[in-house]
């Protein structure tokens, strides 16, 4: 499985894969995680689901919640792309940086293929998948920042996923903002300061 991306060299260790939310592409994060992370290498992928005329990683849940097997499938071709262009790209160390649909792959990345990255920012997620045997993430680093008055993604879904990560072992920084499903300024802030501190580890 191939993704539409781009990828942008960087001048330091830090590496990125970009994961856009719901109707972005692989434009969408690249001026974001530039301004964030000045000097990182940039890796971002078009999602390849298109629903209802919007470009997401997987489907949008239908009356019976997220389809599993779906999500555990384009995980996995997520992580087997994501492989090849580590070697492509003569990458190191790669950390997601997702928001809403891209966070939410990113989650469920680390949760179904652990060392696929090695940490992730993650803006509005929420728990999609609960693993059968919870992974050892080992300290993976992972900044979960959520809306509190998200309309999209409701508090408990990424106080959930917070619960999930921890209990696989990643160190867990959440955060609430006073916000809605948009991102703010607030969450910019913390994101820059976050991925200031993955360049100094």
């Amino acid at each position: 499985m191939d993704f539409v991306h781009k990828f942008q060299p960087g001048t330091k260790p830090l590496a990125l894969l970009l994961l856009h939310g719901s109707g972005g592409d692989e434009n969408d994060l690249i001026p974001v995680a530039s301004a964030l992370a000045p000097g990182a290498a940039l890796l971002s992928p078009r999602g390849q689901v298109l629903q209802h005329g919007a470009r997401r990683f997987f489907g949008y849940p239908g009356p019976d919640g997220f389809d599993q097997n779906e999500i555990a499938d384009r995980a996995g071709e997520l992580a087997e792309w994501l492989g090849r262009m580590k070697k492509q790209y003569e990458l190191g160390l790669i950390y997601a940086f997702g928001y809403s649909n891209g966070a939410n792959i990113a989650a469920a990345l680390m949760l179904l293929y652990p060392g696929a990255v090695a940490g992730a920012c993650l803006l509005r997620a929420r728990a999609i998948v609960r693993p059968h045997a919870s992974p050892d993430l080992a300290g993976a680093p992972v900044l979960l920042s959520a809306g509190q008055s998200d309309e999209v993604i409701p508090l408990s879904g990424p106080e959930a996923l917070a619960q999930v990560l921890s209990a696989a072992n990643a160190r867990v920084d959440f955060v609430v903002q006073n916000a809605g499903h948009d991102l703010t300024p607030a969450d910019f802030s913390i994101a820059k300061q976050w991925l200031g501190r993955l360049e100094l580890s």
